[in-house]
């Protein structure tokens, strides 16, 4: 029963897309129908029970909210497409690539399995369409043409993931391909690496208009492309962001959802089945929504000028420097008080940068939660002695310092 279920919904696709459905991981095949529904879990603490890693990030922030066997080292599947993905926003931002551009299928590319669009050795296809094939169909094919556009070969893309993984701080992570394909040589990461190149490439606006697609197509709507993501389509605000499956890996997913300006990753890794993967997910995703909030650090008003004594400039105007944001639970937010410690003067000189002062954010108890610097945006020079004989005297005389 379960099987023919399976097949009918197939063929329903098939009747409704034009030509072929990319094939996806192993049985990660398009269903218009919500996910087979798991055993309900409690809270956020039952996810540890169903995955082998799992972590809940804030994406502005970077604040880390949940985490289970953050740093384990596993295999990560198609979700190692996030860092393909992310190479090649960065060079479409950076001007390198465009996405109208024309690029042609080789051999190595054509010769990918697993999920593919079959690619044609010689094919010419834009890259914005193949940028879609893996944000949605997790064409391996594409991914593999879109390393050599970017690097000339895969081998040099793939030594281009491992440097910038180096530079997000992803130290569990080692790439050995830009696909997540089974390979003989060791390709690791961690549910915590994940989360942060989830978080740079949520970065560049642009790859939401991919991986937030449900159902679309390429090659003139001949070929049809369906997300392995179920969460875009039934779950409220999702942004993507990545299956996987291998038999090594299981069921792998990163997760992004957007509500009233706030954006969540939630990781999971080496999930039984495919449903685990997504109820876990989602379970941190609504955990993350219904009990945190991201609270706007900055003072209720504006700054007061702190005036600069002996200096060429009468007053300063401060700024606040570093992070102003914070995550804190609902209920704190709520209660949160801020109190601004800041000098009415200072004296010259000031340098740029140079802390003034600082702004204290205390819970409803007085506690300190967070204690953000207030500072010069510019430096101001300190007046020559000559100048400052003359205030002197003038003072003196008339009793005025200016």
């Amino acid at each position: 029963m379960r099987l023919g279920k399976r097949c009918c919904a197939f063929l329903l696709v098939l009747a409704l897309l034009p030509g072929n459905i990319a094939r996806a991981e192993a049985e990660e095949v398009f269903d218009p129908e919500p996910w087979e529904s798991v055993e309900a879990l409690g809270s956020v603490e039952d996810v540890a029970a169903r995955v082998g890693a799992a972590v809940l990030m804030e994406r502005e922030t970077g604040t880390c909210l949940y985490a289970h066997n953050p740093h384990e080292r596993l295999e990560p599947a198609s979700v190692t497409k996030i860092m393909t993905m992310l190479l090649v926003c960065e060079a479409l931002d950076g001007g390198g690539l465009r996405e109208d551009q024309p690029v042609r299928c080789s051999a190595h590319a054509a010769s990918m399995g697993g999920s593919q669009i079959f690619l044609k050795e010689g094919e010419e296809m834009r890259l914005d369409d193949l940028l879609k094939s893996v944000a949605v169909a997790s064409a391996n094919d594409a991914a593999v043409a879109l390393a050599e556009e970017i690097a000339g070969s895969e081998g040099e893309f793939v030594r281009r993931m491992n440097e910038r993984a180096k530079e997000l701080g992803m130290a569990d992570t080692t790439f050995a391909n830009c696909t997540g394909l089974p390979t003989e040589e060791e390709h690791l990461t961690s549910a915590w690496d994940i989360a942060l190149m989830s978080r740079a490439l949520l970065g560049h606006d642009r790859i939401r208009a991919y991986t937030g697609i449900w159902t679309d197509s390429i090659r003139d709507g001949a070929f049809g492309l369906a997300n392995t993501n179920k969460l875009v389509r039934y779950y409220e605000g999702c942004t993507g962001l990545k299956t996987g499956f291998t038999q090594g890996a299981m069921y792998c997913l990163a997760a992004s959802a957007c509500r009233d300006g706030t954006e969540y990753i939630a990781v999971v890794l080496h999930a039984e089945t495919s449903a685990e993967r997504f109820e876990a997910a989602k379970l941190l995703l609504n955990h993350a929504f219904a009990v945190w909030q991201l609270v706007d650090a900055l003072p209720d008003g504006a700054l007061p000028p702190v005036a600069v004594t002996l200096g060429k400039e009468k007053t300063i105007q401060p700024v606040m420097s570093g992070e102003t944001k914070l995550v804190m639970k609902k209920e704190e937010a709520a209660a949160l008080r801020k109190e601004l410690e800041l000098p009415r003067e200072i004296e010259a000189p000031v340098a740029a940068g140079q802390q003034l002062g600082c702004l204290l954010l205390l819970d409803g108890r007085g506690r300190e939660l967070l204690r953000l610097a207030v500072t010069a945006p510019e430096a101001v020079e300190r007046l020559g002695w000559g100048r400052v004989f003359l205030l002197c005297l003038r003072s003196l005389l008339t009793g005025r310092t200016s």
